[in-house]
This record gives structure tokens, C-alpha cells and sequence, in this order.
């Protein structure tokens, strides 16, 4: 048989093995998958053509491995009710680790002469030195990622994610009528100012953490505003456990959710007619229905005209006025992708808000004792 043949047949048996694993519920299976690979792998290290110390480290590290996994099924993945969501996802997680020794091998296992490499330690201390030197900027950033990403990532935010998915959906339209009278009458009383303002928010949800780690921007959140008080703040978000996943009337004391909480605002001269469009065509939304678009954040596709994402909406507003200053398809845009694509500064910087310090910075600023959601604030110059 060739060896190209051979190597799909055991990539399919291996996917298939891999699935059954995944779909069983038991704990003895993954378990006995961990000892079973590292059994596979003790065989094959210690007929290695490599010299003893090696052979030892690469069985200690195989040993090593199998006891993260154990542990790590044991007390994180069955530590859960078997019916649940965050249980699926970590015994995906627990499934996925099974191919760690074996990713370990095909990093360090040499196959022309089936012989382990492992750099002499001045080798390694010479490479080190030179990359940490030549690219010390990236292994600090990654380090700071990898950092953000554990607390992303950690158990408190993941249950908190999975709770919110069975309230969303991206095929049918959940939210309907959610904008009142008293909404669209503030909007239209807002005519005389002539701007829209774009907010950008780094609320600290458990969502936004662990979008920030994928856009690697610290803003993951953008809503419309037709006051500079964001009296009429809008957009598309997950209802703030009030309203159903879609368009809603956002409140702003809601974005508080970590200790520097914080929102960006930002205005664009507009007439009196691009913003009743905008709001026309909100009212319009409002009334045929909308939802929040979870796996457009990943697949970058709407099922339907009003399912989409908060960046995607805000983008479709000024798309439907007449006055988007950058070209991209609306379901790829960022939050940042409003301010850092307006090459033209059609935009200018009104001011910042730091939730929990209560502190507001800027040059355009309304009176503070008018911004009713938001409370008094120290008034500083940027």
C-alpha cells in the first residue's frame, strides 16, 4: 500500500476514533485514550535510536502529559453535569489534548533515521538569546496575549458565555418592537444637532474579553447615538439580560463590568435628512424584527437582512445615509474599523468616559449634570 494512502486511511481511522471518543459521555474512555497513547508513546521512545538520557526525558515528558490530561479531565471537564453546554465544550477540549504527544513527536522526532533531535544545551542557549534579543517587542506581546487569554478563558467567563447562547439565534428574528415611542421621539427631537455619534465601548463582558482576544483590540463593542448624551444610544447586543438578543436601546451604566470600564465617543457632521434616514430605517428594523448574529462573529454571514452584529449594524447605518468613509463588507467590520479606517477624519473626538473612576476627558463636552445615565463627572482635558 502507499504510503500516502496509508497515511489518509490512518488520519480517517484516527478522526473517527477521535469523534467516538467526543460523543461518549464516559470518563473511563478519555482516560484510557490518555494511557493508551502514552503506552504508544513510551514503545516508540524506547526504541528510539537516540541515547539513554534522551529516551528518559521524552518518556518523562509523555508521563507528564498524560497526568495534565487526567487531571485536567477529572477535575475541570467532569467537575460539570454531563447535559450541559460547558461541559461539551471542555470535553472537546479534553478530546483535542489526546493529540498532544503526538504533536510533541512530529515537532521533535526526526523521520529519515527515526532518531529524537534535541538541540545541545549551547545550541538552545545561543537561539534563545538571539530571539529574545532580535524579537523581545513580540514574546512580550505574546506573553501579555497569552496572559489575556487565560482570563479570557477562564471558567468564570465561558459558563457566563454559554448561559447567554440558547438565548440567541442567527436564523430567525428574536427581538421585536423592543425600541418605544418615547425612543424614536427623543431621536427625532435630536434633529437640530447636526451629528451622529459613534460610540465604542471596553465594557469588560465576558463576551467582549474573549472577543478582544481574537481582534486584539481593546474596544470589541460599537453602538449609534443621535445626542452626545447617548440618550438615544443604539445598537445590537445581547438585551442586558432585559430584552431578547437584537436591536435594543442600550444602557450605558450597563457597560460597567470591569474595573476600567470604559466608552469612546466620537461625532460626524450629518444633515437633518442622513439622520432622519438612519432613524427611519431603524424604525423599519424595529418593526419587521432583528436578532443578534453569534455565529456572524465567527462565519462573517447574515441568514437574514436584519441579523447582525454591532459593528455590521452601525457600519449599515451610515451605509443607508449615504456617509460610510471606507469600503469593506459590512459583516467583516470591527468596532475599531469605524475609527481606524476614517482615513479622511471625518470623525472628531468628543470625549471619554472611565466608568468606576467617574472621570470624563475631551474638548467637546456637554455640561456634566446633563449626561442623566452617566452621573457627575471630573471634567479634564485630553
Amino acid at each position: 500500500m502507499k504510503p500516502k494512502i496509508l497515511s489518509f486511511l490512518l488520519a480517517v481511522l484516527l478522526c473517527a476514533a477521535l469523534t467516538g471518543i467526543f460523543i461518549s459521555d464516559k470518563y473511563v474512555i478519555l482516560v484510557f485514550a490518555y494511557i493508551l497513547v502514552f503506552v504508544i508513546m513510551l514503545f516508540r521512545s524506547l526504541y528510539a535510536a537516540a541515547t539513554l538520557h534522551v529516551r528518559l526525558l521524552y518518556i518523562g515528558i509523555y508521563l507528564a502529559i498524560m497526568i495534565l490530561q487526567i487531571q485536567y479531565t477529572t477535575l475541570i471537564t467532569f467537575s460539570y453535569e454531563t447535559d450541559s453546554l460547558i461541559f461539551t465544550l471542555f470535553k472537546l477540549i479534553s478530546t483535542a489534548i489526546i493529540l498532544v504527544p503526538l504533536i510533541i513527536e512530529k515537532l521533535f522526532f526526526v523521520e529519515n533515521n527515526k532518531t529524537f533531535f534535541m538541540p545541545s544545551v549551547q545550541e538552545f542557549a545561543v537561539v534563545t538569546y538571539a530571539q529574545l534579543v532580535h524579537e523581545k517587542d513580540k514574546i512580550v506581546e505574546a506573553a501579555n496575549t497569552a496572559k489575556k487569554a487565560g482570563q479570557a478563558f477562564s471558567k468564570e467567563n465561558l459558563s457566563k458565555v454559554l448561559e447567554i447562547i440558547p438565548q440567541h439565534s442567527s436564523f430567525r428574528y428574536l427581538s421585536n418592537g423592543n425600541l418605544t415611542d418615547e425612543y424614536f421621539k427623543a431621536a427625532y427631537d435630536s434633529l437640530n444637532d447636526e451629528h451622529i455619534y459613534i460610540v465604542l465601548t471596553d465594557s469588560g463582558s465576558p463576551a467582549s474579553e474573549l472577543i478582544s482576544v481574537f481582534t486584539k483590540r481593546q474596544f470589541n463593542h460599537a453602538s449609534l447615538s443621535f445626542d452626545s448624551n447617548l440618550k438615544t444610544i443604539v445598537s445590537y447586543n445581547g438585551g442586558q439580560n432585559v430584552y431578547l438578543p437584537g436591536l435594543n436601546h442600550e444602557m450605558v451604566e450597563c457597560f460597567n463590568e470591569k474595573a476600567d470600564s470604559s466608552i469612546m465617543v466620537y461625532r460626524m457632521k450629518v444633515t437633518k435628512e442622513q439622520k432622519q434616514k438612519m432613524i427611519k430605517k431603524i424604525w423599519e428594523i424595529n418593526r419587521e424584527g432583528s436578532a443578534y448574529n453569534l455565529l456572524g462573529l465567527v462565519f462573517k454571514y447574515s441568514f437574514k437582512p436584519n441579523i447582525m452584529v454591532c459593528s455590521q449594524f452601525v457600519y449599515q447605518m451610515l451605509q443607508h445615509a449615504g456617509i460610510a468613509y471606507f469600503e469593506k463588507k459590512s459583516a467583516n467590520v470591527k468596532p475599531t474599523d469605524l475609527i481606524e479606517l476614517d482615513y479622511r477624519r471625518r470623525l472628531e473626538f468628543v470625549y471619554e468616559v472611565r466608568l468606576n473612576e467617574q472621570q470624563r476627558s475631551g474638548d467637546v463636552l456637554p455640561p456634566p449634570e446633563e449626561v442623566g445615565l452617566l452621573g457627575t463627572y471630573q471634567l479634564t482635558s485630553v
